[in-house]
């Protein structure tokens, strides 16, 4: 078996950045009133700014496609060309189409041969169940380098036209027009980007970053959805899909918004992550002093201090000092998040040959995770 570097990195952020105060004017209000839910999001959070694929107009300017190819394109430098890709496998919670898959749309808008493909679905975890098929591709030898992406278009699920059916019709049932928590919460929190990794098996003239290793964890097995689209939470926390409605409930009621169970998140979200990380480096023998930098990825600076004291409860405290992110400048952008935080860290000049970083990537889809360790060589 091969070792696997992370020889190249890239990124794709569409537009210039969006302030808080311009998130509203980008998005539209819904029934021409502003959201009750906004400022106590946003005060939460901690996000200061981050990117849509929309204008000033509401124009779309980029497809989730268009996006990923943009993040690829940044990797083919010195000496890499798009056609020396063999394996391309790209990670999204919201692909363009139901069919084709998303791995095959972006394909599309490459100049390369015939290669093969992978499509991760799920939410943030989808960016490195991606990383992972390209992982253990090149550490098998199937391929020499393998392209892993992850990638969100999620402001234009989030514009207020989307929900102008449901409005009319709670008025036409005289009902107060105001769109429930669940969805409007997630308005405020999540926003459009791509990151791109190229693996090989032996590593690049510049640094590079070995895998060592990846571990994968979910808890639908006795948790129930918390993070869901395409249909609707039912009283025994069970999903009645969007293919038992009837198209004018899709419209009546949202059914293809994005939305997500607040209570349930708080709840199991921080305890699972960091029982499943502890299970991790207990499995891997990681000492856990020998970490150098801790990248987590958090859709919201909220859970920053729950992560913190759940780590050191659990006996794997890791000092604030060596904790990176970049959510406050770029906001939470799902799948592609940790792509990027990897990103601006290894081309940062910070990073010194033999340290290590130890990334934990949750998905509160049905509550999934992912921690990997990576040393700088």
């Amino acid at each position: 078996m091969k070792n696997v570097y992370i020889t190249k990195t890239g990124h794709f952020l569409p537009n210039e950045p969006v302030s808080n105060d311009e998130m509203e004017k980008r998005l539209g209000m819904i029934d021409d009133q502003p959201s009750r839910a906004r400022r106590i999001v946003l005060r939460n959070n901690g996000i200061k700014q981050r990117y849509y694929a929309v204008d000033k107009e509401g124009n779309v300017t980029h497809n989730n496609a268009e996006l990923t190819k943009e993040a690829i394109k940044s990797l083919c430098k010195d000496g890499f060309t798009e056609k020396q890709i063999e394996l391309l496998s790209c990670g999204t919670t919201g692909p363009d189409n139901l069919l084709p898959s998303h791995a095959s749309m972006v394909h599309g808008l490459l100049d390369t041969e015939s290669i093969e493909l992978n499509s991760a679905s799920g939410v943030c975890c989808s960016g490195m169940s991606a990383l992972k098929y390209g992982f253990l591709s090149v550490k098998s030898g199937n391929t020499n380098n393998a392209i892993c992406t992850g990638s969100e278009r999620s402001s234009s699920w989030m514009q207020s036209q989307k929900y102008n059916e449901e409005i009319e019709n709670l008025k036409s049932l005289e009902e107060t027009p105001v769109i429930g928590f669940k969805k409007d919460f997630l308005r405020w929190m999540l926003s459009d980007g791509a990151g791109a990794f190229l693996l090989e098996s032996e590593p690049g003239d510049d640094l590079s970053l070995r895998i060592d290793w990846m571990q994968a964890y979910s808890y639908a097995y006795e948790l129930e959805a918390c993070m869901y689209a395409g249909g609707e939470k039912q009283e025994d926390g069970s999903l009645k899909p969007w293919t038992d409605y009837t198209p004018k409930d899709w419209l009546n009621d949202s059914i293809f918004s994005l939305k997500q169970d607040v209570k349930v998140l708080d709840e199991h979200v921080v305890k699972k992550a960091i029982l499943s990380l502890k299970d991790a480096i207990t499995k891997n023998d990681l000492d856990i002093n020998d970490v150098d930098y801790f990248l987590p990825h958090m859709s919201s600076f909220y859970f920053e201090g729950k992560l913190d004291d759940e780590m050191k409860e659990q006996g794997i405290g890791i000092p604030k000092e060596k904790w990176f992110t970049n959510l406050k400048d770029v906001g939470n952008v799902g799948s592609a998040s940790i792509y990027l935080m990897v990103d601006e860290l290894k081309n940062s000049g910070k990073l010194k040959k033999g340290e290590k970083i130890l990334l934990l990537v949750p998905e509160s889809g049905r509550f999934s995770y992912f921690h990997i360790l990576l040393t700088v060589c």
